[in-house]
């Protein structure tokens, strides 16, 4: 009897340890089960040893004859009922093990996720695209100028944590709710609104909402002339960020707080216009500049360029004009090495306007690095830049992403990977900066995730200049020839695709098609391409040729060449002494850099 309650007593510890707590009862309760079955234990032993069970009822051991005695059978019986309670207590432990247990930690895994994801950092927001409702739907560049406008500003407010533009207008028309959104932006608060431009008049409401909850914690309604649209932002981010200050410390902000945030919005605001034309025109340029392409870049330069004409002292505007020469440098092929020397020439002016009107400016700081890593091969001057324009907007992807790529240039891979996954985090839709990343991977030999990454720029943006190109060097490097050249084809850029096939070709020994390539190459981007070409000679292990078409480059001022030592093309060329003496030419030689 007594090892009949030990098996029951242990049974039931385990089923109400794990029933009790599924119905709310108090932690005290299963703790008095065990104790009440341990009190108990001793009687039971007692009992067990001190009685007999018969036909009559219980009777003491020693008033049953020997011979009457049914010990032996109910000693069975017990054994019987014994081996039935383990039989149940077993199967119980199975259950408990291979069916409970794993939704127990499954259940607590999720609510340890959504604990994190529903606790971001309380002075994190997004500001997303304000609704456009004016009648003239092409007035879009306007609502969504607007609402990048007080992103910037708030992302340049220390202690601020700020999503990326990408990543909070990809939700641009989008049905999603605030908790989705926060959860996938990872912050706190949502910055929403509308704007309504008639004429001379326009309409902005604005509103602060909690991301896990929507709540609304702060809504407001503007009409204002025109003419006053730039006080309205001012008031706008001046007052959200008094909203999350306040927050933290649990009141309205005081009077000296104030003063403080207002000359933190004002100096987040520099290098602006009070010339309502000038400042459509900026807007436009923006719009147009964020689509990433030859068309619409060529468009955003027409609207800069219409800005700083309206208002000469401009400077947000000349930045924006210097980035999109930068971006010509960078990609175009039209026009040639003239087109090129004439962007670049009016690259460097707006950029040196820019910085004489606002020496701090964080637009116009990454310009410049641009021009100096790309164009320049001032390495160490780009650094300065760099640090200078990080150390005033420290959450811009762009700017990570630029001191990606100079750490690449400097052939540190490590860093250059390190910068580039935190320009993704920071803004997660971002093709460019995803562009970034998958590069900085399939340098670390890491062809698989860098292929995914790839993947990634291509659904974002299809038309991205080697974005499928991407995917096909990676194939590449795995000596998969046919499937590099089949990936490479569908490239929006010629001199991308035609580097890859012309590769992949000669790979597969079919030497006639790598020809053709490297022909179509050399004859349609021998001005804007060289370092492309001296990639084909190099992969082919044509020394002679790839030196003389990577001085080429050089003397070209070809962006391709800050990626000469990381470049996985080129390793033939590293056991030739010419490959030293180039390196020391470009300023890169390992003493250099020191």
């Amino acid at each position: 009897m007594a090892g009949l309650y030990l098996v029951g007593a242990w049974l039931l510890t385990q089923v109400a340890s794990t029933v009790l707590p599924m119905f709310g009862a108090p932690d005290w309760l299963p703790r008095s089960i065990v104790i009440l079955l341990v009190i108990g234990f001793l009687p039971t032993l007692i009992f067990s040893w001190v009685f007999e069970l018969t036909p009559q009822g219980l009777k003491r051991d020693e008033d049953v004859p020997i011979e009457q005695s049914i010990a032996p059978q109910t000693a069975r019986r017990m054994n019987r009922m014994i081996i039935a309670v383990l039989v149940l207590a077993v199967a119980y432990f199975a259950v408990d093990k291979f069916v409970l247990n794993p939704r127990r930690e499954k259940s607590a895994a999720g609510v340890l996720a959504s604990s994190n994801a529903a606790a971001p950092n309380e002075k994190s927001v997004a500001v997303l695209a304000f609704a456009n409702l004016s009648d003239d739907k092409g007035s879009e560049y306007f609502s969504d100028g607007i609402s990048e406008e007080l992103l910037t500003v708030l992302q340049k407010i220390p202690g601020l944590h700020v999503a990326a533009r990408t990543s909070a207008f990809s939700f641009k028309g989008k049905n999603a709710t605030a908790q989705e959104i926060g959860q996938k932006l990872g912050v706190a608060h949502l910055v929403e609104g509308s704007v309504r431009k008639a004429g001379d008049v326009v309409r902005i409401a604005a509103r602060l909402t909690r991301a896990n909850t929507g709540e609304e914690q702060w809504s407001e309604n503007y009409t204002r002339n025109l003419k006053d649209v730039f006080a309205v932002q001012t008031e706008i981010a001046q007052t959200i960020v008094e909203q999350l200050r306040g927050q933290l410390t649990g009141g309205a902000a005081n009077p000296t707080t104030k003063a403080e945030i207002q000359a933190e919005v004002r100096a987040a605001e520099k290098g602006g216009t009070k010339s309502v034309e000038a400042h459509e025109s900026y807007l436009q340029g923006r719009f147009f500049i964020n689509r990433h392409s030859e068309k619409e870049t060529d468009q955003a330069r027409a609207a800069y360029q219409r800005a700083v004409e309206l208002d000469p002292k401009f400077a947000l505007a000349w930045a924006g004009l210097a980035q999109t020469h930068v971006w010509d440098c960078n990609y175009a092929t039209e026009g040639g090495q003239k087109g090129f020397n004439a962007h670049l020439a009016a690259a460097r002016e707006a950029v040196e306007r820019a910085l004489a009107l606002e020496p701090d400016l964080p637009e116009a700081l990454f310009a410049r690095s641009m021009i100096q890593t790309n164009f320049d091969y001032d390495w160490k001057g780009a650094a300065g830049t760099l640090r200078k324009a990080l150390a005033l907007a420290p959450q811009d992807p762009a700017l990570l992403m630029q001191a990606g790529n100079l750490a690449a240039a400097r052939g540190e891979k490590t860093q250059s990977l390190e910068f580039d996954r935190r320009a993704v985090a920071l803004d997660p839709v971002n093709a460019q900066a995803r562009a970034f990343l998958a590069s900085a991977l399939s340098v670390t030999g890491k062809q698989e995730e860098a292929r995914a990454e790839y993947a990634r720029v291509v659904e974002l943006n299809p038309s991205a200049p080697n974005s499928h190109a991407g995917v096909g060097l990676t194939y590449l490097l795995e000596s998969k020839f046919e499937e590099a050249a089949v990936a490479a084809q569908k490239d929006a850029a010629d001199w991308a695709r035609l580097l890859i096939v012309s590769c992949a070709r000669w790979g597969q020994k079919r030497v006639p098609e790598s020809d053709t390539a490297l022909a179509e190459l050399i004859a349609n981007t021998s001005e804007t391409g060289a370092y492309q070409i001296a990639e084909v000679y190099g992969y082919r292990n044509d020394k002679d040729h790839a030196f003389e078409w990577l001085e080429r480059a050089r003397r070209q001022r070809d962006a391709g060449l800050p990626g000469l030592r990381t470049d996985t093309l080129l390793p033939n060329l590293h056991d030739d002494r010419r490959w030293d003496a180039f390196l020391r030419t470009m300023g890169l030689a390992d003493d250099q850099l020191k």
